[in-house]
């Protein structure tokens, strides 16, 4: 059960924010084979100056459509599964939406099934 957290400009539309959520959430289904009611995301649409960031970074630059992707999920994936997720959210939105794929910053938190509560309380993962 992928957690999404997604930081990204208030000037980008409501259709934009969806084409990022609906990329971020298919390549998820794609690469790491989560069900497809596993959708959970959170839009942050933030002011101008609230989104920090260096022109260039490990020689990728960036620009005011810079929009970073918190994904907090259960381990247990590959460093070459990974590198798919980067790569298919980063071209699917380059490819739906006015941002290009060196303004996709992603990072991976991962954790364990006792860490999850999907309501009334409870560790529904734990056995």
């Amino acid at each position: 059960m992928p957690f999404i957290q997604i930081y990204l400009g208030e000037h980008l539309s409501p259709q934009n924010k969806k084409d990022i959520s609906l990329a971020i959430h298919q390549s998820l289904v794609d690469v790491f084979h989560i069900p497809v009611k596993d959708y959970f995301q959170v839009i942050h649409a933030m002011k101008p100056g609230d989104i920090l960031y260096p022109d260039s970074y490990f020689d990728v630059p960036h620009t005011d459509n810079l929009l970073y992707i918190r994904i907090t999920a259960r381990g247990g994936r590959t460093v070459e599964m990974k590198q798919e997720l980067y790569g298919k959210i980063a071209s699917r939105i380059a490819a739906t939406t006015p941002v290009s794929a060196e303004d996709v910053v992603i990072i991976l938190l991962e954790n364990d099934s006792p860490d999850w509560s999907f309501g009334r309380g409870l560790a529904q993962m734990v056995k």
